[in-house]
Parts: structure tokens; sequence; C-alpha cells
């Protein structure tokens, strides 16, 4: 028993021994190894002082601020037509007459016959002066005025709803009406959309109820113009809540001077909710591990891992709310190879941070 119990003492002395040995070996070569290791070529970038946007995603559709389908208020042959689809059209412009020849005559009978109850009016007022006809037939007469002005205004109307005229300036829309096709009253001529400003409709969350309001920026963008960033601003909040998708209605005004965008037309929304200044870095600098969020600075040739608190997200780019001043050299490129304590060697090259924010922003 004994026997045993010193042959396992030996053994855990040479084992410590033989651990405490390699150590002393390894060690010194590992240092040497690292020493001799060439230093990793990076990037680096000093973090920027930026405009950083809370904002909300939605999706919306777009109408016109005006739209009116155009119909006819009488039938009638049509005698002239200035249509075309896409025109923009002034206020008071005709675009369609029809035959109103037997209006016009009408209106002349009512003026002559309002002409001729004036005179008699009038006369008949001299004559009261001098005592020579009754009150009551003056009366009569001056009866005869107001029922003729009646009609006279009646009689012009008629004779003006032969004509279609612009309500509001605008852009017409397709139609189909020739000169010489007889129209039925409330026939659909076309289209009339006034679409130099254009009313974004989306929902905002019910979260955001208490950080939004008219006034805030608004910007959207199309797939059809997908470079393009379409920018205006919220002007009415919805009164009531949708039970379903629990959010808030709400209605933006969005410029469309050069007339891109058409009704109906949907587009991506981004809602700013607040605007502030903050340390802004390339988004491709920050690496993850887990829950941890962290970048690497260059102190004297030495890369040094730093923990990062983040804030807003914009294309290319992020927010660092703690964790970094704006003279810190953050490593751009190459810091996925890097642990804290390594050499490197900062390098330029204009193209290590690719651009991905849009090219154009049109409105204001």
């Amino acid at each position: 028993m004994l026997k045993q119990w010193l042959i396992g003492l030996l053994l855990v002395v040479l084992a410590v021994g033989g651990a405490l040995a390699y150590r002393n070996f390894v060690g010194p070569v590992q240092e040497q190894v690292a020493q001799e290791r060439p230093a990793s070529a990076v990037n680096t970038v000093l973090p920027v002082t930026d405009t950083v946007r809370d904002q909300v995603a939605a999706v919306g559709n777009l109408k016109a601020v005006n739209a009116v389908e155009l119909t006819t208020e009488t039938s009638g042959r049509v005698m002239e037509i200035n249509l075309k689809s896409g025109r923009q059209v002034k206020q008071g412009d005709v675009l369609l007459r029809l035959d109103d020849r037997q209006a016009r005559a009408d209106l002349g009978v009512i003026e002559a016959q309002l002409a001729d109850a004036r005179r008699q009016y009038e006369r008949a007022r001299s004559l009261r002066d001098k005592n020579s006809i009754s009150q009551s037939l003056v009366d009569e007469l001056r009866t005869a005025v107001e029922v003729s002005e009646a009609q006279h205004a009646a009689a012009r109307v008629r004779l003006e709803n032969h004509l279609i005229e612009a309500p509001f300036a605008g852009v017409t829309g397709l139609s189909d009406i020739s000169i010489g096709a007889y129209l039925t009253a409330g026939t659909r001529v076309t289209t009339l959309d006034a679409t130099s400003r254009m009313e974004l409709n989306f929902s905002v969350p019910e979260r955001f109820l208490g950080q939004i309001s008219p006034g805030q920026k608004v910007q959207g963008k199309s797939s059809a113009y997908p470079d393009l960033m379409f920018s205006g601003v919220l002007v009415e909040l919805g009164s009531r809540i949708d039970e379903l998708s629990r959010s808030l209605p709400v209605r933006a005004l969005i410029d469309n001077t050069e007339g891109r965008l058409r009704p109906e037309q949907f587009m991506s929304v981004s809602l700013t909710l607040r605007e502030r200044q903050a340390l802004v870095i390339p988004e491709q600098a920050v690496m993850l591990r887990g829950a941890e969020k962290y970048v690497f600075v260059a102190e004297d040739g030495i890369a040094r891992r730093v923990n990062v608190t983040l804030g807003a997200r914009m294309p290319g780019s992020v927010e660092v709310a703690e964790g970094l001043t704006a003279d810190d050299q953050v490593i751009v490129t190459g810091q996925d190879r890097l642990s804290s304590g390594e050499r490197i060697r900062v390098v330029d090259d204009e193209t290590a941070i690719p651009d991905n924010r849009f090219t154009s922003v049109v409105g204001s």
C-alpha cells in the first residue's frame, strides 16, 4: 500500500515538473513569435459629427391635393375640345364646349325682356312721382323686373353649363371624347388632378403617438425612382387609432413640382421624429459578439478594442452614443482579424468605405 502511494506521489511530481519546464521553454518562443509577426495593414477614420435622425418607417400611398372627375351638366354635341392627357391647365381654362346656340338664343330673348321690364318700371316710377299712376302698378312692374332678372340668371347658367372649365390648376387625364360626339348630361369627360404637391397618407404605430406632431419632416421613396428621395412635411394627424392595426393615420404633403409622382402611387415613408448632432462612424467598423458591440481604435501602432453603445442607423453609417471621442482613430478594414494589443500599420485608401447613401434628394 505504501509502495503504491509513493509511486502516485512520484507521478504527480513528474507531471508538475514537466509542465513548468514546458512553460519555461514555450513562453519565450511565443513572445518571440508575437514580436516577429508583421504589423497588420488597416484603414482608419475619425468619427464625424453629423445630423442624426430618429425615424419611423412606413408604407403610404399618394393622392392629389385636389382631384375631380369632370362631367357634363347638360346634353349636347361637342363643338370644341381642348383635352390632352397629361396636359397642365390653368384655373378657368375651357376644356370642352357643347353646342350652345339654342342657349345663347334663349339668353338673348331673356335679356330683351329684362331691358323692356326695366324701362317700364323706370317710366312708372317717374309717373308715380307726379301721382299719375297708383303705387300698386309700380310694385307690379318692379316685381316683373325681379322675375326677369332671375330668368336672366337662370338662362346664363344654362349657357355656362355647355362649357367645362378647369375648376383649379392641374393635370388632365385620359379622355375618349371626340369633336361632334353627342354627350348626355352626366357623361364623364376626363379627370383633373392638382399634382404640384401630393398628399401622402400612411399610418404610425400608436407607441409613437407622443412623439409625432405636424411640421415634422417626411421623406418618401418610390420603386419607380430608386435613386431619388422625395421630401415633405407632416401636416395632419388622424383623430382615431385604428383598432385592428393599432396605428394612427397621418397625412403629409410631398413636393412634386417636377411632376414625377402620380396619384395612387405607393411610397416607402420615413418620418423624422427627432434630430440631433452626434458622433457617426462607418457601419462596417462595428463588430458584434452576441449582445456585445465593439470597435478597434489605433493607438501608437497598436489596436485597442473598445466597447460602444450604438444609436440610430443610417445608410452606411451608425451613431455612437457612448464609447468614442472625436479624436479616436477607428479601424474600418481588417478589424475582423485583429485582437487587442496587436501591432498595426495604418495605410491610406479612399475606397475603403463604400458610399451607400442616396444619390439625389428631390424637394425641400
